[in-house]
């Protein structure tokens, strides 16, 4: 009876091996945490910064060394940006109207782009996606002379869409690429059985295959969202009325202080109203973006 209470009291080898391993990487979380904290901070401290200074009286900003914690706090910065020339508003509708029709630009192109060379039998189609792919490879900057040509020929420069339209190309390769990956981790099974019952390569695309690819369909238009709004030389060289300027341009515009100096304050206050969409869009979007460009990666 001893030696069977004696066994029954001891705990099974799996038990144990399981407690071991979970002792052992208990320390590896702990060191996987901190490294996580570090970078998070790291990357936090350029906001953190921003943040700060756009707080700071204007006399206090401009003060050489700068100190980073500020003496009193003032808003006169953000009124700064609010009120500068057309007021920010106009330059935030701006950089919007172009975001949007840079998204719808390139969904409308991406979406049957990446359709068709996932799902249709095209010649040499490796080859022409590859084609697609190598924009990539060209620095973007040596397309924007000829594109300004091209765009004032035909009375598009100086125009949101002609802006948008630039943005557009600059985005389509990746857009493609994405959505190509997409439709590719659809099932077979799913697009035969439409065919079966009758459906045409449009009513699959519409009825099965968009509801199934949003999370795609979704990350290409917040790349295309937040690589617009971030835009600066394209818009630099095409827009050259100040009404019909973004808040990138208004940036370079509002940190213009006296006797040629940089208005430090100014110009960290309207990074950090600049960053707010992107952060409230990524937020909004945030577990479509990551389930889409999983199922872009793994492809």
């Amino acid at each position: 009876m001893t030696a069977l209470a004696e066994g029954t009291a001891r705990p099974a080898p799996a038990a144990e091996h399981v407690s071991r391993a979970a002792g052992e990487s208990r320390p590896i979380r702990y060191v996987v945490g901190a490294v996580c904290i570090a970078a998070i901070a790291v990357m936090m401290a350029p906001i953190a910064l921003s943040l700060i200074a756009s707080i700071k009286p204007a006399s206090e900003a401009r003060q050489s060394p700068p100190s980073y914690l500020p003496h009193s706090l003032s808003l006169e910065n953000y009124l700064k940006v609010f009120e500068f020339q057309a007021g920010i508003w106009t330059y935030v509708g701006n950089s919007l109207i172009v975001a949007g029709l840079t998204i719808v630009i390139c969904l409308a192109l991406a979406v049957p782009a990446g359709y068709g060379l996932a799902r249709f039998r095209i010649p040499f189609k490796e080859v022409w996606f590859i084609l697609l792919l190598a924009p990539l490879m060209v620095p973007y900057q040596a397309l924007l002379t000829p594109l300004y040509l091209t765009f004032s020929r035909i009375g598009l420069a100086n125009s949101h869409l002609g802006l948008a339209m630039v943005h557009a190309i600059l985005q389509l390769p990746f857009s493609i690429y994405l959505m190509r990956n997409s439709f590719e981790a659809v099932p077979r099974e799913i697009e035969e059985a439409a065919r079966v019952d009758g459906a045409t390569s449009l009513q699959a695309l519409r009825g099965i295959f968009l509801p199934l690819v949003v999370p795609g369909i979704v990350t290409v238009a917040l790349f295309a969202f937040i690589a617009s709004w971030n835009e600066f030389l394209s818009a630099l060289i095409f827009m050259n009325k100040e009404t019909s300027f973004t808040v990138p341009i208004m940036l370079v515009s509002v940190r213009a202080g006296r006797l040629g100096a940089v208005d430090w304050g100014a110009l960290q206050a309207g990074v950090i109203l600049s960053i707010l969409p992107c952060v409230l869009i990524y937020l909004l979007l945030q577990k479509y973006y990551v389930a889409g460009f999983l199922n872009g990666a793994v492809k």
